[in-house]
C-alpha cells in the first residue's frame, strides 16, 4: 500500500506507512474506514514509542491505557497526547457506528493531524530532520477515480484492496508478537526528563499548538451536537470562530469570541468562551457574558452563553433569568432556536395557566400540576410526585405535558417507564387524551426520529441510544415508577438531558428511598406533591376502592414441614413418597422453593374459589391475580388449578411471567372487558406486580412472602381502581378482597421503617480497594518495589475508566488530579484519600463482562500480596484458595497448556515460601488471561422436592385481619363504621338529626351505640372519639365526621354568604364549592385546614390567596363557626 503522505516512515516503520496509506485511500470514499485506520495508526505509533524506549506496557492495555500510562505521559508533550486522543475518539465513534455526519474537509484535517504526528515521530524517534519530511498533500480523487468511476470498480480491484488489508493485519499481528517477546527496561527520572525535552523540541519545531488541539476537541463536541464546524479559524454558516465583538470593557472596546453559533436567520444563537483545560471553566463566565452583551447590542438578540474548558461545559440562559448549570454536551441548532423562541413567546408564569379539565378533573390532580408548575416558576428544574396507585399519575403527567406545550414551555417530551407493557399503556393514555400530538416509541430503529412531540421509551431502550440526542433535545422528561433502581442503573439519563424532570411513584412517602428524593432535588420525605391511598378512599365520592383482608394459613405455611411435627397420617403419607422421611426438615421459607407440597397450594386455590368475590351472576370467581413465589411455583399452581377445576377449561387460569413467550398477549386477554376471553385468573411472578391497569380485578392472592414495603403497596394497587357497573347497571365495585396466606400484613404492621438497601461493591471496586491497601502496606513495610508495582497498577486502573460514562465525566477534575505525573507514584496520604473517596466508587462503571474470572484472580493475588507483605496468617488461606483456582484449569486446552509452567509454579508450595510481591505479580499477569477457562465445580442444580402431604384441616386458620398499616388503619376503620351506619341511616332518626347538624340528646346517642353493636358486635362507637377527636369530646360530632353533613343544610349557610357578596370571582366560587363538598363529606372542618390541601389547589396561600378582602374572610370563618361550633 503506497501512501501519499506517510512514505517517509516506511524505512523504519512500514506498518505506520501502510496504515497512513489506507487512511489516504479511504479519505474521500469511506470516512468510517479512514477514521478506524487513523485510530490504529495512532495506537501503532504509541506502541512504537514504548518499544523504542523499552518501556513496559500493562497487560492487555488499549490505546487509552497507553496514552494515560505515566511513563508515556512523562516523555510525551501534552499537545502530542491531545492529538493522539483526538484520533482515538474519532476512530472509536467510527468503529462503534456512532459517527456523526462528517465532511471530506474534516476528514482531510484529521489526516493532516496524523501527518503532523508522523512528522513529530520521525524527528523525535527516528532522528530525521525537519527538512527531510515532505509537506502534506491533500487527498483528492484523480480523473480516473471520479465517484462514477469508483462505483464501477472491478471485482479485481476490490479483491486487491482486501488482500492488502489482510497483509496489513498479518503485519500488525507479527509485530505484536515480537513486542511481547521484547525485554523492557525501566527509565530513570533523569532519562525521562531528557526524553521529554527532546520530544518537546520536536513538537516545537513542528509548531504544534495546545490551543489548537483543545479547540479541535471542542469542535468534536459541537459536531456531536450536529453543528457544521469548519477547520480552525474558518467560518461556516452555522459556526463562526474568532468573532470580533464590539462594546467590550477593554481599552480598544473590541474582543474576540472563540465561537458564535448562528441561527438560520443569520443572528447569533449562542456564544462560547473556551478556557484552557487546566483552568476552571467558570473563569470564562463573565467574559462570555460581556461577549453576549456586545452581540446583543450589535444584533438586537441576546445569545445564550456557554463556557467550557473542554471537559466542563456550562450553559447560562440569563435572558430567562436562569442560573448557570453544567451540561454534558452542547445544544443543537434546533434546540437553541427553540430556546430563543421560548424567551419571546412562552407564558411568563406556568402556574397562572389552568390544566385542561378534559384531561384532569379531580382537584388533587389539578393541585399536583399546580405544585409542579409553581416549582418550575421558581426556576427549580425537578419535581417528585407521589400518588397512590390508581389515582391517575399518568393522567397528571399528560395534563402537565399539555399545559407546558400550550404555555410553550415544552416542544418535545420524553416519557420513561420500566417495561414495554407500561409503555404501551402510557401510549394508549396519550392517544386518548392528546390524540393529535405526534409520538413515537423509542428504539434503536426509531432513535433518529426528530419530528415528534411525545417520545415514549423504556429505561433500558433509552440507555442504548440517549447520546444520539443532543442534551437540549427534550424540554420535559417524565420518569414513571421512580424508585431506587432508576437511581442506581439509569441516572445517566437524568444527568444527560438538560430538561425539566418529573418523577412519578406510588411508593408511600415514608418508604421512598433517600436517593430518589435526591435525584429529583427534594428534601427527604418532602416531595413536590403527595396524595395517599387513605385520602383517595376517604374522599366523597371515593377515588379508589377499599379492600378487606382475609387470613388463610395452614400449619405448613406458618411453621414449615418437619417430620417430627407431623401427625401420624401425614408421616405415613410422607413415608410413601420419600426414602428417608425423617430427614424432611423444611422451614416456612423453603415452601415453594426447596419443597412443593401440592395440598398446601390446593388449599390456597380452594379458598379463592370458595370465598373470592364472584362475577355479576355469581357463576364464577371474578378477575384475580395470584402472586406466586417463582416460575416453578406459578407453573405448578396453574397445573393444579386445571386438575382441580377442569370444568373451567384450560385457559381460565394462566401463568404470566418472563418465561412465557406470549405474555403480552395474555395480558391483553386478561384486560378484556367484553367477556370474549376466558382468562380470569392470572398467576404472576413479578410481571403483574406493578403498573398493570385492570379495574375489574376483585381478588388478590398473596401466595408468597413479600419483604419490600414499596413492592407490597404496588401489588395491593392492582386492585384499588374503581370499576363502575362491574356487577350490572348501578352496581359498582365497592371493595376488593385480599387473601394473605403468608402473614404479610402482620409483617408490615410491625415494620416501622424499611432499611434502605446498601449497594454491594462491584468486583472492580473491590480490586481497586485491595490495591490501595497493598500500597499502604508497602509504605508501612518500606517495600519500594511493592509500592512501585502497586502505584503502576492503580494508575492503569484509573486510566481504564470509561470516558463516555457521565458518572466518570462528572468527576473529571478528581481523575485528572491523580493522573498528573508522579501523583499516584508519590502515594501521599491526601492522594490515598482521594483514591478511596472519589475514585473507588467510579470503578463500578468499568465493564468487566467476560473478564470476571481474570478480575477475581487479580483480587485474590492483591490480597495475597498484602497478606505476605504484612506477615498475616491469612496468607496461607489465600494461597490455598489460589491453588484451588489454578487446579480447576483444564490442561487439555491448548491455551491452558501453553501456560503449564506457570500453572506448575502456582501449585508449588515452595514457590510461595519465598515469593516476593513482584514474583506474585508476574504469576498473575501470566495466568489471568486463561482463568476464564477454569472449570466450574460440579454441582448440578438440586431439583425441589415434590410432595403431596395432606394439610391438617384443624390447623387451617382463617379470619379477617384488622389492617394496621400506616394510613390504612383509620381508612379501614372508617369504611367499617360507614358500612354499618349507612344501613341504619334510613331508619334511624338519631342519625338523620346528626347529619342535619341538629342537637341530639345524650340518651338517644347511647341507644344508637347499642344499635350499632347489634349490627357489628366488635364495633364500639365510643372508639370514634379516639380516631376523630374534638374539643367538646362530642360523640355526635365524631359520628358526623363519618356520615357527613346534609348537603342542603350546608347550601343554606353558603347561600347567605353568596347573596352578601354577589361579585365573587370564579376562583372564589370554586373555593366555596370545595368547602361545601368537604363539609358534606366530613361533617366538620378544623379552621387550620383552610390553609392546607385540598384548599391550596386553587391558590397556594389557601383562603388568604383566594379572598383578599379581610371582611370576606372573617364572614366565612364566622359561617364555619355556626356549622361546627364545638369542633
Amino acid at each position: 500500500m503506497t501512501s501519499k503522505n506517510f512514505e517517509f516512515l516506511r524505512q523504519s516503520h512500514c506498518e505506520l506507512a501502510d496504515l497512513g496509506g489506507f487512511a489516504d485511500q479511504y479519505a474521500l470514499t469511506d470516512h468510517a474506514s479512514c477514521l478506524v485506520k487513523l485510530r490504529t495508526f495512532a495506537e501503532s505509533m504509541v506502541k512504537a514509542v514504548f518499544d523504542h524506549h523499552r518501556m513496559e506496557r500493562a497487560y492487555q492495555s488499549n490505546l487509552n491505557d497507553l496514552l494515560n500510562d505515566p511513563s508515556f505521559k512523562s516523555i510525551t508533550p501534552a499537545v502530542v497526547q491531545d492529538k493522539l486522543h483526538l484520533l482515538r475518539i474519532k476512530g472509536n465513534h467510527a468503529a462503534h457506528g456512532s459517527l456523526h455526519p462528517t465532511t471530506n474537509d474534516q476528514i482531510v484535517e484529521l489526516i493532516r493531524e496524523a501527518h503532523g504526528l508522523a512528522s513529530w515521530f520521525a524527528i523525535s524517534i527516528d532522528g530525521k530532520k525537519l527538512e527531510e519530511i515532505p509537506a502534506f498533500v491533500v487527498p483528492s480523487l484523480t480523473a480516473d477515480e471520479s465517484k462514477a468511476a469508483l462505483k464501477r470498480k472491478t471485482k479485481a480491484a476490490l479483491q486487491k484492496l482486501a488482500e492488502q488489508e489482510a497483509l496489513m493485519a498479518k503485519l500488525l499481528q507479527d509485530l505484536e508478537k515480537a513486542r511481547a517477546q521484547a525485554e523492557n527496561a525501566e527509565k530513570s527520572e533523569e532519562e525521562k526528563k531528557t526524553l521529554l525535552l527532546q520530544a518537546q523540541q520536536a513538537a516545537n519545531a513542528l509548531e504544534f499548538s495546545e490551543e489548537e488541539t483543545r479547540f479541535k476537541l471542542i469542535d468534536e463536541q459541537l459536531l456531536a451536537a450536529g453543528w457544521k464546524v469548519g477547520p480552525r479559524g474558518k467560518n461556516t454558516d452555522e459556526v463562526a470562530q474568532e468573532v470580533e465583538i464590539m462594546h467590550q470593557p477593554t481599552t480598544s472596546g473590541v474582543g474576540y469570541a472563540d465561537y458564535v453559533l448562528m441561527g438560520g436567520n443569520g443572528k447569533p444563537l449562542a456564544v462560547i468562551e473556551a478556557k484552557k483545560t487546566a483552568e476552571d471553566a467558570a473563569k470564562g463566565k463573565m467574559q462570555a457574558k460581556y461577549y453576549a452583551d456586545g452581540l446583543e447590542t450589535m444584533h438586537g438578540v441576546r445569545p445564550i452563553i456557554f463556557y467550557t474548558n473542554g471537559y466542563e461545559i456550562f450553559i447560562w440562559n440569563d435572558a430567562k433569568r436562569e442560573p448557570p448549570r453544567p451540561l454534558f454536551g452542547f445544544y443543537s441548532r434546533d434546540s437553541l432556536e427553540y430556546e430563543h423562541f421560548q424567551a419571546q413567546e412562552r407564558a411568563p408564569k406556568l402556574g397562572e395557566l389552568h390544566p385542561r379539565e378534559a384531561i384532569v378533573d379531580r382537584l388533587y390532580q389539578i393541585e399536583a400540576i399546580k405544585r409542579v408548575s409553581e416549582r418550575f416558576d421558581q426556576r427549580r428544574r425537578k419535581s417528585l410526585l407521589i400518588q397512590a396507585t390508581g389515582t391517575g399519575k399518568t393522567r397528571v403527567a399528560i395534563g402537565l405535558c399539555d399545559l407546558m406545550v400550550r404555555a410553550k414551555w415544552a416542544k418535545r417530551i420524553l416519557f420513561l417507564c420500566d417495561r414495554r407493557e407500561l409503555r404501551k399503556q402510557a401510549g394508549d393514555n396519550f392517544d386518548e387524551h392528546l390524540p393529535h400530538e405526534p409520538r413515537v416509541l423509542v428504539s434503536r430503529r426509531t432513535s433518529e426520529d426528530r419530528n415528534k412531540r411525545i417520545y415514549l421509551a423504556t429505561y433500558p431502550a433509552m440507555m442504548k441510544c440517549f447520546q444520539n440526542f443532543d442534551v437540549g433535545f427534550f424540554d420535559l422528561v417524565i420518569a414513571d415508577e421512580s424508585h431506587r433502581s432508576i437511581y442506581n442503573r439509569y441516572r445517566d439519563l437524568f444527568r444527560y438531558f438538560d430538561a425539566f424532570q418529573v418523577g412519578l411513584t406510588a411508593t408511600p412517602l415514608q418508604f421512598v428511598f433517600r436517593n430518589t428524593y435526591k435525584l429529583f432535588e427534594c428534601e427527604n420525605e418532602d416531595p413536590t406533591f403527595n396524595y395517599t391511598y387513605e385520602e383517595a378512599i376517604s374522599h366523597n365520592p371515593r377515588y379508589l376502592c377499599p379492600f378487606k383482608v382475609g387470613k388463610h394459613t395452614t400449619k405448613f405455611l406458618r411453621s414449615g414441614m418437619k417430620y417430627k411435627e407431623l401427625n401420624k397420617q401425614q408421616q405415613e403419607e410422607l413415608e410413601d413418597q420419600v426414602e428417608d422421611p425423617e430427614s424432611i426438615d423444611f422451614n416456612r421459607e423453603d415452601l415453594g422453593r426447596k419443597v412443593f407440597n401440592e395440598d398446601t397450594d390446593r388449599k390456597i386455590l380452594q379458598n379463592l374459589m370458595q370465598n373470592g368475590i364472584r362475577n355479576a351472576d355469581g357463576t364464577r370467581v371474578g378477575k384475580t391475580i395470584i402472586f406466586a413465589r417463582n416460575h416453578r411455583h406459578a407453573k405448578m399452581l396453574v397445573e393444579l388449578f386445571d386438575k382441580e377445576f377442569p370444568q373451567y377449561g384450560g385457559d381460565f387460569c394462566s401463568r404470566i411471567d418472563n418465561y412465557e413467550p406470549r405474555a403480552e398477549q395474555l395480558i391483553a386477554d386478561f384486560k378484556t372487558k367484553d367477556g370474549s376471553k376466558n382468562l380470569t385468573i392470572a398467576v404472576s411472578v413479578d410481571m403483574l406486580d406493578t403498573g398493570i391497569d385492570v379495574p375489574e380485578i376483585v381478588n388478590l392472592v398473596f401466595a408468597k412472602p413479600v419483604k419490600s414495603y414499596a413492592k407490597f403497596w404496588q401489588m395491593i394497587g392492582r386492585g384499588t381502581r374503581l370499576c363502575p357497573d362491574l356487577f350490572g347497571p348501578g352496581q359498582d365495585k365497592t371493595v376488593f378482597q385480599i387473601f394473605d396466606h403468608w402473614g404479610n400484613f402482620e409483617y408490615f404492621d410491625e415494620l416501622v421503617k424499611e432499611e434502605e438497601p446498601s449497594r454491594s461493591k462491584s468486583l472492580t471496586e473491590l480490586l481497586f480497594e485491595a490495591r490501595i491497601k497493598l500500597g499502604e502496606t508497602a509504605v508501612a513495610k518500606q517495600s519500594l518495589d511493592a509500592l512501585k508495582l502497586t502505584t503502576k497498577l492503580l494508575a492503569a486502573d484509573v486510566n481504564a475508566l470509561p470516558e463516555d460514562c457521565l458518572c466518570v465525566r462528572e468527576k473529571w477534575r478528581e481523575i485528572r488530579s491523580v493522573q498528573k505525573t508522579g501523583v499516584i507514584d508519590a502515594f501521599e496520604s491526601a492522594t490515598v484519600a482521594v483514591l478511596r473517596r472519589e475514585i473507588v466508587p467510579l470503578m463500578q462503571w468499568r465493564d468487566a463482562r467476560g473478564r470476571e474470572a481474570a478480575y477475581r484472580l487479580d483480587l485474590l493475588v492483591a490480597k495475597l500480596q498484602e497478606a505476605k507483605l504484612n506477615g498475616s496468617a491469612t496468607a496461607d488461606d489465600l494461597r490455598e484458595q489460589l491453588i484451588d483456582e489454578v487446579s480447576a484449569l483444564p490442561i487439555n486446552l491448548v491455551q491452558v497448556a501453553e501456560k503449564s509452567e506457570s500453572i506448575k509454579r502456582a501449585k508449588d508450595l515452595n514457590f510461595y515460601a519465598k515469593a516476593t510481591t513482584s514474583e506474585l505479580e508476574q504469576l498473575r499477569v501470566e495466568l489471568r488471561g486463561i482463568m476464564r477457562y477454569r472449570q466450574k465445580k460440579a454441582g448440578a442444580s438440586i431439583e425441589p422436592l415434590m410432595l403431596n402431604v395432606q394439610e391438617d384441616a384443624s390447623e387451617v386458620q382463617t379470619g379477617s385481619h384488622k389492617v394496621k398499616l400506616e394510613g390504612l388503619d383509620l381508612a379501614a376503620y372508617r369504611t367499617r363504621v360507614e358500612s354499618v351506619l349507612k344501613k341504619l341511616l334510613e331508619e334511624s332518626e338519631v342519625l338523620k338529626s346528626i347529619r342535619a347538624g341538629q342537637p341530639v340528646p345524650a340518651e338517644e346517642v347511647a341507644e344508637l351505640v347499642d344499635d350499632v353493636l347489634l349490627q357489628d358486635p366488635d364495633l364500639d362507637l365510643q372508639e370514634l372519639l379516639v380516631h376523630y377527636p374534638n374539643k367538646s369530646k362530642s360523640l355526635e360530632l365524631a359520628i358526623r365526621q363519618v356520615i357527613g353533613l346534609d348537603s342542603e343544610r350546608v347550601d343554606l349557610h353558603f347561600r347567605k354568604f353568596v347573596q352578601k357578596y354577589p361579585a365573587l370571582n370564579a376562583n372564589q366560587i370554586r373555593f366555596l364549592d370545595l368547602l361545601k363538598s368537604y363539609l358534606s363529606r366530613y361533617g366538620i372542618i378544623e379552621l387550620g385546614k383552610l390553609w392546607e390541601a385540598p384548599f391550596t389547589s386553587i391558590d397556594s396561600a389557601g383562603i388568604d390567596g383566594v379572598f383578599t378582602d379581610d371582611q370576606q374572610v372573617n364572614d366565612l370563618l364566622e359561617l364555619l363557626g355556626e356549622i361546627n361550633p364545638a369542633a
